[in-house]
């Protein structure tokens, strides 16, 4: 019987030869412009679906169908059954991908995969083609030594809220049903250490329309009399920070400091602050970013500067985003939202809010067997111990998850880095993180075969 060091020696060497055909099919991934949003051509989304039934096939599974409910976009579940006895593993991703936004802001185009100083750029390059080359290169990597069940299941949505997830749960909960369930749609804390969520912030928005005047008014005539409903808007969105740029609405919660912390310069760096720039909010970095809420504005809707008129502007729409710390109800929290945001309507202006999306938090117990299985797993292919992290990201489906699979222990992984631009210009992967995701899947799909979940 081998030692785990010499076995990991083993799948590292696998790994590396496996490698180069798994950057190719990742680029040949890129190269399908799958956005799920309904503006774009929802046949490239169909096509990237087929072309990850084909990886998977080529990965040694016979089970694999391309699948829908609805008018939700295709997905692909692949199934190849475990010894008796042995636990089931669920493997998530996703192949959908955010718009390329301008294109002008990207150095190269954003669905042809270009490597500079060891990165892959592209959309999809990391989120989250690179979770599907994730599963695939592990099931390569292990091939006939697979010792547990596997079921890989790959939507084609995620990107546009996952409208059909919990009806298609539904529709194939025991297709789907396993002992853990694998998210690689994450982060890792940099490059060279790596990390598992254990936390998640929740997701509820919303439309704050205010209103003023019946109709648009001459400036001249009426203003000093009237302010403009963009301008109470404006001070209306102003309420919800304090001095300071804390959230400052009632009855949305905290939870406890993370044990790590976020360098400063470094965050300035990663997220682009420009030069004199203040960061908002008080305490660690990382509990602003992962344990308490946050609210940012997406969406304005007032007349646009190259059509603006002399007029006082009637009405005005902006969507407001609010991340929510775990623990956090988002019916309650959008309760709490649309109570503050009425109770501080600006001289009396007429205050309607429109609920949107919510998705719950998520905060994973640290110490399971399944989690103890990877922390080893990532130890192993990095060669240092793996940080614990939340992230101030939602993924809503994973409150899903758990409450169709409430006995599964869920692994939120990932293999992004600060430097991955996820939805933004540039996005990119690095192909060393990328083999070391591959190589530490690989050894923790053995090692489940050996604990219970």
């Amino acid at each position: 019987m081998t030692t785990d060091d010499s076995r990991t020696a083993e799948l590292r060497t696998r790994t590396a030869a496996a490698f180069p055909a798994l950057r190719s099919d990742l680029e040949d991934l890129v190269r399908i412009p799958s956005v799920s949003n309904a503006e774009f051509d929802q046949a490239h989304v169909a096509a990237s679906a087929q072309a990850v039934a084909d990886l998977l096939r080529g990965a040694g599974i016979t089970d694999v169908q391309i699948t829908r409910v609805g008018t939700g976009r295709p997905a692909v579940i692949a199934r190849r059954p475990g010894p008796a006895g042995a636990p089931t593993v669920l493997l998530y991703a996703h192949h959908d991908v955010q718009p390329p936004g301008d294109e002008a802001h990207w150095h190269t185009p954003p669905f042809e995969p270009t490597e500079r100083d060891g990165r892959l750029y592209g959309r999809g390059a990391a989120d989250d083609k690179a979770g599907v080359i994730a599963h695939v290169g592990a099931l390569r990597v292990l091939a006939e030594d697979l010792a547990v069940g596997v079921t890989v299941f790959v939507e084609g949505e995620e990107e546009i809220g996952s409208p059909t997830f919990v009806e298609f749960l539904h529709a194939h909960r025991e297709e789907l049903e396993a002992d853990v369930i694998v998210v690689a749609d994450s982060a890792n804390w940099a490059v060279g250490t790596p990390a598992l969520t254990t936390s998640l912030r929740g997701l509820v928005d919303c439309e704050v329309e205010v209103a003023v005047l019946d109709h648009a008014v001459h400036s001249g005539m009426f203003g000093g009399a009237v302010l403009d409903a963009p301008t109470l808007l404006s001070r209306l969105i102003a309420t919800l920070h304090d001095d300071a740029g804390d959230v400052a609405v009632a009855g949305l919660v905290h939870a406890p400091d993370p044990t790590v912390d976020y360098d400063e310069a470094a965050f300035r760096a990663d997220a682009g602050v420009l030069d004199g720039v203040q960061l908002a909010g008080t305490g660690p970095l990382t509990a602003r970013l992962w344990t308490r809420p946050a609210i940012g504005v997406i969406g304005f809707d007032a007349p646009r500067v190259a059509s603006a008129s002399n007029t006082l502007t009637p009405r005005a729409t902006a969507k407001l985003s609010v991340r929510l710390a775990p623990g956090q109800d988002p019916a309650a929290a959008m309760d709490a939202l649309r109570t503050h945001l009425v109770e501080h309507a600006p001289f009396g202006a007429r205050v309607t809010v429109r609920d949107g999306e919510a998705g719950k938090p998520f905060l994973a117990p640290a110490d399971s067997p399944a989690m103890q299985a990877a922390r080893w797993a990532f130890a192993q292919s990095w060669g240092t111990e793996p940080v614990d992290i939340g992230i101030g990201g939602s993924i809503p489906f994973i409150a899903d998850l758990l409450a169709v699979y409430p006995s599964a222990s869920i692994l939120v992984t990932g293999v992004e880095d600060p430097d991955s631009r996820a939805h933004g210009a540039d996005e990119s992967v690095h192909l060393g993180e990328l083999e070391k995701v591959v190589l530490a899947e690989a050894l923790l799909l053995e090692r489940l075969a050996r604990v219970d979940s």
